[in-house]
């Protein structure tokens, strides 16, 4: 167990390194075994600083006084310029870490170990014996059967296994960039090679993410691009911090890396009572890949925050009376943290297995998104993760997603013996390169609840099937359908126009008696990116249009609305609504800045009790309960109009984890044309600045 514990410490401080190889080709080398053949320099290596430090190390008298009987640990390195570093010593006695230190400063320049033929850094631990002993004399002459091994009177590993595992261990080589591991989706990364991937003549398909890194892989250098962004350091610490991964090992088979993540933020809102907002976010991030075709990836976080006034009010109004104090959005359920805060836990995780180069499969808990905009119509990943399988399966000009969501209903109304209500969507989304330029893609979705013990309706199972006809062979109101159409044309290299439309529901016969039916209940995005805009490298404007018509995404059974955790499944606003949105984003080496701009109208219920009809803005209402059958139009109840602009700049710190500092200010204006309980008139300004390692798409205009 001792031996298990230490291998554990070891692990975790001295393979984390990028370049640190633990079977290189040559040792360091003192300059009194120049002469040794290569095959017993390690042994020399050990046996000349053994005896270094048995003749200078001077044992402290305290700990001759109390007769101790012991020994001291030390991990250390020897840079690439030959120089030794005490990294770490642990003893009983101060007294005893200081002569080690001391020592190890006494060190002389050696030639440092290579490989490869360059100059490279290794590390080593080693047991001082306390008393000390001296090196025994070694035979560097003898037979290939009477070398020494690794293992002397320093100790330099433990037993002979942790010498198997050592020797087992290679340089890291960044494995993940070229994995079936999903890259972390956040409109802000992903800019980075939004214009490689959308390149005339290339036959990616852009709709579905997160994307795997193998994919982006074909089309842009990942790995590249870290390594470039490189900052020059040679200690431990300053690796850690701007360029590498916390913890970084690969084996023969197998590799992983461990990081911890970060959101530290403090800032003022105009508008609230309290003093400052804040939030403060600890967490572990973790990727692995057994094999070729096997990879997993796990994040969890513990976070409590305190918001703008309006994000607050939002995240209360989610709970929809449920005992929760709120639910934040695209996080989770949260619980009150003091008097004014939120304790709001999180955790996403997934397999994903690849066992044909066409096929993807992947299980676990997180979300999903479809388009190439800043939102989707289609499926969206503002609410909070949820257990998923998904298929992806990629010939010819063609991609074929295929998804399985387990969903929750968290409203007070439908809990039984205080469990939350499930029910299940099932997506197919098909993606067609068409040509070079044009792609459409075909989307199909239907939700159904777990009524009468129906569970997981195996029908929904097929990957291929048509699910419209299913919901006509399992029942109308068994389910909830929706059909829409994605398309993209890639002008040139510089210039892409997007849109989606999404059908609910649609009445031809109204159409045409311009009756403006309630029972059209459709939507639609265009959109445009101009990427390297006006000759700057790496600056992307965008400008996106986006429509829903009231009563979309909802059903006259409630629970079969197009949402999960009391959250869309789509756009953030619902239906009911009409928004332009525009976005700068740039990128120099390191150094970022964003710009966002959303001017939009939207119709909300004034529940009251002289007026509680749903205008069909909030998706949880039942369409039964309409204002009217015709004469329904966007902003038709409470008309609100809204402005929101959002600037955010800063600094990339590492690469590797996407760790950014930065700063983020928030303009929003918000006009109802009547003063509710649920809808007030807000004008605030909400600053702040932050650590962050981001991971995830936060959504704060609403």
């Amino acid at each position: 167990m001792k031996r298990i514990v230490l291998f554990a410490i070891l692990l975790t401080t001295t393979i984390g390194y990028t370049q640190t190889p633990l079977s290189y080709e040559k040792p360091p080398v003192f300059k009194a075994c120049d002469s040794i053949a290569v095959e017993q320099l390690k042994s020399c290596f050990n046996f000349t600083l053994n005896t270094f430090i048995y003749e200078n190390f001077e044992v402290p008298q305290i700990v001759v006084d109390e007769s101790y009987v012991g020994d001291v640990k030390v991990l250390f390195e020897v840079n690439k310029e030959g120089e030794f570093k005490a990294i770490y010593t642990d003893a009983i006695y101060d007294e005893l870490k200081a002569e080690s230190q001391r020592v190890f400063d006494m060190l002389p320049k050696i030639q440092p170990a290579t490989y490869n033929g360059k100059p490279t850094f290794v590390q080593y631990s080693l047991s001082i014996s306390i008393p000390l002993r001296a090196p025994v004399a070694q035979n560097l002459q003898s037979t290939e059967a009477e070398k020494l091994t690794i293992k002397d009177s320093l100790n330099a590993t433990l037993s002979n296994e942790y010498d198997q595992i050592l020797k087992d261990l290679k340089p890291y080589e960044e494995l993940e960039y070229h994995s079936q591991l999903n890259i972390p989706f956040t409109h802000a990364y992903y800019s980075r090679f939004d214009d490689d991937m959308n390149a005339l003549g290339t036959n990616s398909h852009t709709a579905v993410k997160p994307y795997v890194y193998s994919d982006v892989a074909r089309y842009y250098d990942i790995k590249a691009e870290k390594e470039s962004l490189a900052k020059s350091t040679d200690s431990w610490l300053g690796r850690k911090v701007f360029n590498e991964h916390l913890v970084e090992v690969q084996g023969d088979d197998y590799w992983f890396t461990i990081d911890p993540i970060l959101d530290l933020q403090v800032g003022k809102d105009t508008e609230a009572d309290f003093s400052s907002t804040w939030n403060n976010t600890r967490g572990v991030f973790i990727q692995a890949g057994l094999g070729k075709r096997f990879n997993l990836s796990a994040s969890v976080y513990e976070s409590q925050g305190r918001f703008a006034e309006y994000f607050n009010q939002y995240a209360e109004a989610l709970r929809r009376g449920g005992g929760e104090p709120a639910i934040i959005p695209g996080r989770g359920i949260a619980k009150r943290f003091k008097e004014d805060a939120y304790d709001y836990p999180a955790a996403e995780a997934y397999l994903s297995y690849t066992p044909a180069d066409f096929l993807n499969i992947q299980f676990g808990h997180g979300k999903n998104f479809i388009g190439d905009g800043y939102r989707s119509l289609l499926q969206s990943d503002v609410s909070s993760p949820y257990p998923f399988l998904k298929l992806n399966a990629s010939f010819w000009k063609i991609k074929y997603t295929s998804t399985w969501m387990w969903l929750k209903d968290v409203r007070p109304e439908v809990e039984v013996d205080g469990a939350f209500l499930t029910k299940y969507m099932a997506n197919h989304y098909l993606s067609w390169n068409v040509s070079k330029r044009l792609n459409i893609g075909f989307f199909e979705s239907v939700i159904w609840e777990n009524t009468n013990n129906r569970g997981f309706d195996v029908n929904y199972l097929n990957p291929i099937i048509f699910l419209r006809a299913i919901e006509f062979q399992t029942g109308q109101d068994a389910g909830n359908a929706i059909l829409g159409l994605s398309s993209k044309y890639k002008w040139n290299n510089k210039i892409n126009l997007y849109g989606q439309f999404i059908l609910d529901e649609f009445s031809l016969s109204d159409v045409k008696a311009g009756e403006k039916s309630w029972k059209n209940k459709f939507g639609y995005q265009i959109g445009a990116k101009y990427f390297n805009a006006f000759e700057i490298k790496d600056l992307l404007l965008q400008a996106e249009y986006n429509q829903v018509r009231p009563y979309t995404y909802s059903h006259n059974t409630q629970v079969l609305n197009y949402a999960s955790f009391n959250q869309p499944m789509a756009h953030l606003w619902g239906a009911n609504f009409k928004e332009l949105v525009l976005i700068g984003r740039y990128n120099y080496k390191r150094w970022f800045g964003d710009a966002k701009f959303i001017i939009g109208q939207r119709g909300f219920d004034y529940n009251t009790n002289d007026d509680n009809f749903s205008y069909g803005g909030d998706i949880y209402r039942d369409y039964n309960d309409r204002n009217a059958d015709t004469g329904i139009k966007i902003g038709q109840g409470n008309k609100t109009n809204s402005f929101m602009a959002e600037l955010q700049a800063g600094y990339l710190l590492n690469p590797a984890t996407n760790l950014k500092v930065f700063t983020n200010i928030i303009y929003r204006d918000f006009n109802p044309d009547a003063i509710t309980a649920s809808t007030t008139d807000s004008n605030t300004l909400w600053f702040s600045i932050g650590v962050r390692t981001d991971l995830f798409n936060w959504y704060n205009d609403f």
